[in-house]
């Protein structure tokens, strides 16, 4: 398994000075938990990590503008969770794809990576397969950045109508309305734009990336099976906030304050259970990080720093 470091060095353009040294992300890909997992990395592999967690129905791609923003002082991974993005899953595997599955995903992801301490950055589904991973091992989770990522009931909105009453119907009639209404190109745009100021400032690229691997065979069924599962994730709530308040990591919580799924509702609540939770809204939709990336890395950074999440001092940057 091959391992990346950031560059060190700066050249100077002869105007301005040295020029800044910019994290070049790599892409790889690791065999964990029966299959090969690709994921995005930068940053020297001795300073603290960073998990980014993506979610429906993005990859790890979501996170190319936050990533080199982050990587110059942290450890920055972030994996394309089974059923989306380039993650491979041999057809033998018979994976079965539930929030749970993905977090066992996760945790053989982590460990193939010898990762023993990590903050995570959880985003729509990457929230409650992160929370899953965070249970699990209490222990490895430095901090908890959500962007975005519910773990109340209250920041459930409107827009999950369709959805809940597949939960509670799980007819081929009401999986048929979601195949129609949300798995198309005009939905995965509109997930990306409502709420934005500017809709069409959003990187077309995103969405159409989405929308194609969306419509490779048998990915649909996966994400139908998936909108099932999700109810599973509302009754497991009262388990993330013992989690919580048993395990008190620190959290930020920054969040688009338009999105029509996870409602700001959501955002405060993570202080009923921790009452030093930090909160911030962006004037943004869902995808708040592709209108908000430098805004989003600036606080995570501060919030890191303030948490105690840096390198040692002293601490000389591996080659």
């Amino acid at each position: 398994m091959s391992r990346f470091s950031l560059e060190q060095t700066a050249e100077t353009d002869g105007f301005n000075g040295p020029e800044p040294v910019v994290p070049v992300t790599s892409v790889q890909k690791v065999e964990a938990d029966g299959m090969q997992i690709f994921y995005r990395s930068a940053g020297d592999v001795t300073a603290p990590a960073l998990l980014l967690l993506h979610g429906f129905p993005a990859s790890s791609f979501m996170f190319r503008d936050l990533i080199p923003r982050l990587a110059d002082e942290y450890r920055v991974i972030a994996p394309d969770l089974p059923g989306f993005g380039f993650t491979e899953i041999p057809k033998d595997r018979k994976y079965s794809y539930s929030f749970d599955a993905l977090a066992n995903t996760l945790a053989a992801f982590t460990e193939a990576l010898e990762l023993e301490r990590y903050a995570i950055y959880v985003f729509d589904y990457g929230a409650p397969a992160g929370l899953r991973l965070a249970m699990a091992h209490p222990e490895r989770v430095t901090a908890i950045i959500s962007q975005n990522g519910n773990a109340y009931e209250e920041g459930l909105g409107d827009a999950w109508g369709p959805i809940r009453k597949y939960w509670a119907e799980p007819t081929p009639e009401n999986r048929d309305v979601l195949r129609a209404n949300i798995l198309t190109f005009e939905g995965t745009r509109w997930q990306y734009t409502h709420g934005v100021e500017n809709p069409e400032s959003i990187a077309p690229e995103s969405y159409t990336l989405d929308a194609a691997l969306l419509e490779q065979p048998g990915n649909k069924d996966i994400q139908l099976d998936l909108f099932l599962d999700y109810a599973s994730n509302v009754k497991l709530y009262p388990n993330f906030q013992e989690y919580f308040r048993r395990a008190k990591p620190p959290l930020l919580a920054i969040w688009g304050k338009n999105d029509p799924f996870f409602i700001p509702a959501g955002a405060e609540a993570y202080r009923k259970d921790l009452p030093d939770a930090q909160v911030q809204f962006l004037d943004t939709g869902h995808f708040a990080i592709e209108t908000h990336a430098v805004e989003i890395a600036a606080t995570m950074k501060e919030f890191l720093q303030a948490n105690g999440i840096v390198r040692d001092v002293g601490e000389v940057p591996g080659r």
